[in-house]
């Protein structure tokens, strides 16, 4: 294919390297007479293992190819990738300008050509991006997205040191369009590509490098926690978290990455407090271990501040222990919810199939009377009966018995429901609220 790519810094020139590796024709496109000069002259923009010799040999058999011509660029290829740096405003907001004037460049090339053209953003953007991409493009063009041109969002995750690698062998890509003919398109173009390609809403596309930097920038900072936690105690740290990562059914795992409603349990709240002690008994400063039971507080308050802004009297409750198959109600949130709005007067009932209160024994029984002396007072023995009653009824656990009940014809006009689970997944009726 023939390839336009604006931006030779790392994205666009490990992109040049590799798209002509495939096979591909590729212009580069860059402002700074010095990178296009170094690309004509076979010689990579950065610094990079195995980049060097993609561009000579890509220069060298007239795949490659640089000018600071944005109109020849748009002219001579059927996609445009913008691979543009977008850093932080000073406010700490992403800078758009650089990918914004390329498309302003595109479009107005567009005008002068008959041909489809596929806009491919691969630089990091803000959700909102891609529409606004479009209409630059119809308003400097005078056409129409998705008949004379059309728009992807493809997201790069390229890391410094391994980039070539990572582009070649990527775990997956990620491709979201409106037209699915630029979508054959560009599968078409990274077939050869290993690891599997996803096309997704463009919301996602556009928003899951944020998200990914943002959880590898925390796992480094947990790491190095417990590093300082462990040189205090004299705890080999490096040994410790070879050991942690080797559990990849729930550590290194999908597990607890769902959004939903917060944690509790006798174990998360209660070893998380006895490691924030540890770090504080020998002054060690751990914001981070901190701030894990600072943020399930700020989620469980957020779930208050929605029913509360509802404002209806009458609340249901659809199981409160702490998790699905369990009759454990120690530090639920569920029941934080339960005392919280009976506190503040609202007529509540509450159903859970786990819960039989002449079961109850210990300290699981001793805590749910604590906060709840008259839990009885409130207990419903069906969950129809519960339902029927309940204004709002909040669904505070996956349990299949909920499930079965209200999916998929039995959500009720006039009831509100909020799902803190995910439960109702997908569901975009406007009586279902959620928190996440």
């Amino acid at each position: 294919m023939n390839l336009s790519i604006f931006g030779l810094g790392y994205v666009g020139c490990v992109g040049m390297g590799c798209f002509s590796q495939l096979g591909n024709t590729v212009i580069g496109v860059d402002r700074q007479k010095d990178k296009v000069r170094m690309i004509n002259q076979g010689i990579a923009t950065i610094e990079e293992k195995g980049i060097d010799e993609l561009v000579k040999t890509g220069r060298q058999e007239n795949r490659i190819k640089a000018t600071v011509d944005a109109e020849y660029a748009v002219l001579h290829s059927e996609i445009s990738l913008i691979c543009v740096g977008t850093l932080n405003s000073p406010d700490g907001h992403l800078d758009l300008n650089a990918v914004y004037s390329v498309a302003d460049s595109i479009g107005d090339t567009l005008k002068k050509k008959k041909e489809h053209h596929i806009t491919v953003i691969r630089s990091t953007v803000l959700p909102g991006t891609h529409k606004e991409i479009i209409s630059i493009l119809e308003s400097r063009s005078g056409k129409s997205c998705n008949k004379d041109f059309s728009v992807v969002s493809n997201p790069e995750f390229l890391r410094e040191g391994t980039a070539v690698q990572d582009f070649l062998s990527p775990p997956f890509t990620i491709l979201a369009s409106e037209n699915n003919s630029a979508i054959d398109k560009l599968k078409s173009l990274y077939q050869e590509i290993q690891g599997e390609i996803i096309v997704t809403d463009i919301e996602i596309a556009e928003l899951i490098k944020l998200v990914n930097n943002s959880f590898h920038a925390l796992k480094v900072s947990f790491a190095n926690e417990i590093g300082r936690i462990c040189n205090r105690l004299g705890v080999n740290s490096q040994d410790l978290m070879q050991l942690f990562c080797k559990d990849q059914v729930l550590n290194i795992s999908p597990q607890y990455l769902k959004p939903g409603f917060a944690y509790g349990g006798s174990c998360l709240p209660k070893d998380l407090k006895a490691l924030n002690i540890i770090s504080h008994d020998h002054y060690l400063h751990t914001p981070l271990l901190k701030a894990i039971s600072e943020s399930n507080d700020a989620h469980i308050q957020f779930a208050k501040e929605l029913i509360l802004e509802i404002n209806k009297s009458k609340i249901t409750f659809l199981s409160i222990t702490f998790k699905p198959g369990t009759d454990d109600l120690r530090w639920s949130p569920a029941l934080e919810l339960v005392e919280y709005f009976l506190g503040k007067g609202f007529d509540v009932k509450i159903y859970d199939k786990n819960l039989n209160l002449s079961k109850l024994i210990g300290r699981n029984k001793s805590y749910l009377l604590e906060r709840l002396p008259h839990i009885e007072g409130v207990l419903v023995d069906s969950i129809e009966e519960a339902v029927k009653f309940g204004d709002i009824i909040v669904i505070a656990n996956k349990e299949p018995y909920i499930y079965n009940f209200l999916i998929p014809n039995n959500l009720i006009q006039g009831k509100l429901y909020i799902d803190l689970v995910g439960m109702l997944k997908g569901d975009t009726r406007e009586n279902v609220y959620r928190i996440y």
